[in-house]
């Protein structure tokens, strides 16, 4: 995406070349124009005069036989050759359809998770001020609609509709607006208001098929509703108002909704568990030499307690913004759209519950990478000669992973930190309520094993939406093969 925005720049600078060169002609033209315009003014008052005068005529023989051609030239002349002949080359690397929709459904991701309302993105109040018009609220209406996604058409046709009603000028008209707006309140149950909508639509165009037709369906079945309730009795009709609460408060929920994505959703806001005051006093901060390790006994890493149970260690200061900086340009080449396995098949396969991108490095591949490598070996003390390669992983517009394990493979867990968040991008715990935000040059450590080698639950995670920013992190899997006289199994879970 930072390639399309320098495609762009290129792109409006031959668009100015083309408008210049447009002007230009334009110009020349219009002289042509305006000196024809004068002489023949003066010409007509005497027709017969003017052309009894030898120069005048031989002057309108030539003007007629070469000067009009050589004008018709000009008018067909095409320059815009070169702005299409960039167009045409550049748009090869232009977004597609599913680019589009991607990038629709991922702000509508981050306005559910993070409880935003279409007032609050469309008016630019996030971070970075980036306002929206009717055109870009309608286009994300249609995008949910045509996924028959009829809470988030409701949501962005209703502030399509608000900034037109406040006076914006759009290329929409409001009546297509009503149209959309109407049908996706009718198709959540809400027939009163799906019939407003139908009648400030009529006013508008009265001879619109599609709603004369609604208008008298929506009457109907509203009649026929009012009916049902009064022979129902007062019992009946307090269920059904039971029933629409719990609908409304359902409302714009997907069909796979589970009671964990709620909580994953209130701990990307910052709503987690907050500890008790006994706990906290046992969260510290310190210098660790690891075991007087000869690279940490004059320089300590600075290390902090994130969490107790399970526990979740912060080591700041990892990675310097040189290396970052490396690790990111060797990655970039590379960064393909992150998989998952799929239990089904068996082979790797993208996801909506998975949306980053993620690049491999090796060690021999350039000596930062190995230096990495060896001080997550030597902060840690685990052995990483069995581990992982270094996994590089972006993620942009709405990226995320929602909550899964790690040690499948029975792997132990590093995550280095190459980036500041303005806003989101959390990493949080479901099971246990914690929340890790991100912070540049850090490095969070935890143990996803039991020492018995069996997996701990408590350490099932997620990485939250971006709201604001672009998230970078690299990930160390470090196998449990390798540690066996670095930490040692026992089989106490407890311990």
């Amino acid at each position: 995406m930072t390639d399309l925005l320098y495609t762009e720049k290129d792109l409006v600078t031959s668009l100015k070349d083309y408008i210049r060169a447009e002007e230009s002609k334009l110009e020349q033209v219009k002289k042509w124009a305006q000196k024809l315009d004068v002489l023949s003014a003066t010409a007509i008052q005497d027709p017969e005069g003017f052309l009894g005068h030898p120069v005048n005529a031989f002057k309108l023989m030539k003007r007629l036989n070469t000067e009009w051609g050589e004008l018709e030239s000009l008018v067909l002349k095409d320059v815009s050759d070169g702005f299409i002949s960039n167009l045409t080359i550049q748009r090869q690397y232009f977004p597609n359809d599913d680019d589009q929709t991607g990038a629709a459904k991922a702000l509508m991701r981050l306005q559910d998770t993070y409880r935003l309302d279409t007032q609050t993105i469309s008016t630019g109040e996030l971070p970075g001020e980036s306002p929206m018009t009717v055109e870009d609220c309608f286009e994300l209406g249609k995008i949910a609609y045509s996924d028959a996604d009829y809470y988030h058409t409701e949501l962005w046709m209703e502030q399509a509709l608000k900034q037109l009603d406040g006076g914006e000028e759009s290329t929409v008209d409001m009546v297509t607006i009503l149209d959309y707006l109407s049908y996706s309140i009718y198709q959540q149950g809400e027939l009163e208001r799906a019939l407003d909508y139908t009648k400030r639509l009529l006013k508008l165009d009265s001879a619109h098929q599609r709603a004369n037709g609604n208008l008298k369906y929506f009457e109907y079945q509203l009649a026929k509703q009012k009916k049902v309730e009064v022979e129902e009795g007062l019992k009946e009709k307090e269920k059904r108002e039971r029933e629409k609460r719990e609908a409304s408060d359902k409302k714009g929920r997907p069909a796979d909704y589970l009671p964990e994505r709620r909580k994953y959703e209130q701990l990307c806001r910052g709503e987690g568990i907050k500890m008790t005051p006994r706990r906290q006093s046992r969260m510290f901060c310190r210098y660790s030499d690891n075991n007087r390790h000869p690279l940490y006994v004059l320089g300590p890493v600075k290390q902090e307690d994130e969490w107790d149970r399970p526990r979740i260690i912060r080591y700041h200061d990892v990675l310097s913004n040189s290396e970052i900086e490396k690790v990111k340009e060797l990655a970039k080449p590379r960064l393909r759209r992150a998989t998952v396995h799929d239990p089904q098949t068996g082979k790797l396969t993208t996801a909506h519950y998975r949306v980053s991108k993620s690049a491999w490095l090796t060690a021999y591949e350039d000596p930062v990478v190995d230096k990495i490598n060896q001080r997550i070996e030597d902060i840690t003390g685990l052995n990483v000669k069995t581990a992982e390669e270094l996994q590089v992983a972006n993620y942009g517009v709405g990226g995320q992973y929602e909550p899964h394990f790690d040690f499948g493979l029975k792997m132990l867990s590093s995550l280095l930190q190459m980036s500041d968040v303005p806003s989101g991008g959390a990493t949080v715990f479901t099971d246990v309520g914690a929340a890790v935000w991100p912070k540049k040059g850090s490095a969070v450590f935890w143990y996803n094993l039991f020492a018995s080698g069996e997996g701990d639950y408590s350490t099932r995670h997620a990485a939250c939406p971006v709201l604001v920013g672009n998230k970078w992190v690299s990930n160390k899997w470090i196998h449990e093969r390798g540690q066996e006289f670095r930490r040692r199994c026992t089989l106490d879970e407890s311990d």
